[in-house]
Formats: structure tokens, sequence, C-alpha cells
């Protein structure tokens, strides 16, 4: 099992949730037309919020973990024009939260809690912070 979270472009999702959750599961077909390992094709944000992060955890696809516990594995990266979809292991879940939750509001791009039983949004406040959009 993995816990799994997704940054974005808070100017390329829309606001409300109805309207937000059917652009998540657009850009979940992953049908941009390029590597998805590449931060170069993401926002200038999102490509300082994954320089960051990769500091903490370093991205270590999952199909390289073939054979492995991946609950115990590696993060993995899925980087597209205007999100960022990241899976953790799941014991990595409270530092994993804190540190993405840090990092979105310091790189000003929301945060979408995929894993969650209520599944939050959270977008910058524009003041160094992030607020609640919606959630379920």
């Amino acid at each position: 099992m993995s816990y799994d979270l997704m940054v974005f472009a808070p100017e390329a999702a829309p606001r409300k949730r109805e309207a937000f959750l059917a652009w998540y599961d657009e850009q979940a077909e992953w049908g941009e037309g390029h590597s998805y390992a590449d931060p170069a094709v993401a926002s200038p944000a999102l490509q300082r919020f994954y320089a960051e992060i990769v500091q903490t955890f370093p991205a270590v696809p999952l199909e390289d973990l073939a054979g492995e516990d991946e609950e115990s594995a590696g993060t993995d990266y899925t980087i597209g024009k205007s999100l960022i979809y990241i899976t953790f292991s799941w014991d990595q879940i409270d530092e994993a939260h804190a540190t993405v939750t840090r990092l979105a509001a310091k790189h000003g791009v929301g945060f979408f809690d995929v894993s969650s039983d209520i599944a939050e949004t959270w977008l910058p406040d524009g003041k160094g912070d992030l607020y609640i959009a919606h959630s379920d």
C-alpha cells in the first residue's frame, strides 16, 4: 500500500470541488505526450518544489523496485506540466505529509491529499501558507 499526494499549479486547476476532481481525473490519464520523469516539463514553481523535496525523499521509480517490498521502498514522482503526483511508502506518511505541506506553502503550489479519506485540497493563501479549499 502506498501514500499518494499531488501538488499542482493552482492557476491550472479549477477552484470548485466537482470541476477540480474532473480536472484531476483528466490529468491522471497521463496524456501530455512527454516523459513523466522529467521535472523540466513542470511549471517553475513545481520545479522548485521538486528540487527541494527530492533532497528529503529521493526519486526511486516504482518500476525499479521489482521484487522489493514497496511498503518500505522509495518515492515515485510522476511529473506533468501542471502537477506532480507523488507516491510514498506507507511508513513515510507523517514525514511525507508534513514535508509536502511545508514545501507546497513555501513554493506557492496547491496540494491534494489523494490518499486521505476526505481528499482535502489545499491552496496557497498568498501569504506563505495554505488553506483548505475543499474536501469530501
